[in-house]
């Protein structure tokens, strides 16, 4: 039995066309990635999967239950962190998992012993007893992964976890989805951040304006860009100038600049290589650094969508930032 099956599915807000007819299946134990800018479609699409919002046509199955007909037997079999999901702020961490596993109808014992486990998983059973409102955001997205958590459920979907968070926590997250994932449980993550997805995946779905434009494990996708091959060089001088006359030696393709290097686009590194160290002496340049790199997820990432990380990073800073202005309005 699959964990997930999607069968054309269809989300339409008003007039608006948020997924297209998207199909694919996520096996038990997977650790599966959805992969798209902000808008892609990715948040409809674990939303209709949960049971959040009702689809406007397409068959959505979630470890064998019907989620349209039956959406509290799915809820029963998964555990589900949004975005914007956070416990309960004036309780303990300690009573937030009390109160989480009251609803999930554990024992007292068994509500225990759960949250003694994941407190001590995640890092935060010596401030167990603490009231969550003084924990940074790294620390209270721990404790809703807890709550997620504590009824044991075969399922976790996880949507941006690591959103806005320090590098330490995103860090410790990370290395607990994984161990969660090798004890059997099946994760769907759905996230913007192209280096998450390549380390944690098993399989990545990308999305594009609500449509499914590619589905494979990292190392297929990545093999997907292999005709475009990159040198990255940096030279002792930077400018506009120098970076328009490489982009003309006639082995480069194309060039792209990132930070202080210039990645140069070819189908011959060898020769490419070459060229640059010939240019860069006729252009009386010295070569500070200079290397062949492998095809990477995001190459394949920006051939399939024409956004590149950089662009993913700052269209989440306008839509947290658009967030927060609805917040202080209250819209």
């Amino acid at each position: 039995m699959d964990a997930i099956s999607v069968d054309k599915l269809t989300k339409y807000y008003d007039d608006f066309l948020a997924v297209d007819q998207i199909s694919f299946k996520v096996q038990q134990g997977e650790f599966f990635g959805l992969l798209g800018p902000n808008g892609a479609g990715k948040t409809t699409t674990i939303r209709t999967l949960t049971g959040l919002l009702k689809p406007t046509s397409g068959n959505l199955r979630v470890m064998g239950t019907d989620v349209t007909t039956n959406p509290v037997g799915v809820k029963r079999q998964i555990g589900v962190i949004s975005e914007s999901a956070s416990p309960y702020l004036e309780m303990s961490a300690w009573n937030n998992l009390m109160f989480a596993g009251s609803l999930h109808e554990l024992s007292k014992s068994e509500r225990e012993m759960q949250a003694e486990n994941l407190l001590k998983l995640l890092g935060i059973y010596d401030r167990r007893h603490e009231k969550v409102e003084h924990f940074s955001k790294g620390l209270r997205k721990r404790v809703t992964i807890a709550i997620a958590l504590i009824h044991e459920p075969p399922l976790l979907f996880l949507d941006e976890p690591t959103v806005g968070l320090d590098v330490q926590s995103a860090r410790m997250i990370r290395g607990v989805l994984r161990r969660l994932n090798e004890e059997g449980t099946t994760i769907f993550l759905t996230t913007h951040y192209i280096e998450e997805a390549d380390t944690l995946c098993d399989r990545i779905g990308i999305i594009k304006k609500g449509k499914l434009v590619a589905i494979a494990p990292p190392e297929e996708l990545k093999a997907t860009n292999n005709q475009e091959k990159v040198v990255e060089v940096s030279f002792d001088i930077h400018s506009a100038a120098i970076e328009e006359k490489v982009s003309h030696v006639p082995t480069v393709v194309k060039t792209e600049k990132r930070g202080d290097k210039l990645r140069l686009y070819t189908h011959n590194t060898s020769t490419a290589v070459k060229d640059v160290c010939q240019f860069a002496k006729e252009e009386g340049l010295e070569i500070v650094y200079i290397q062949t790199l492998s095809p990477t997820l995001e190459d394949a990432f920006v051939k399939l969508t024409g956004f590149s990380s950089l662009d993913l990073e700052r269209m989440e800073r306008i839509g947290q930032s658009r967030k927060k202005k609805m917040q202080m309005t209250g819209g």
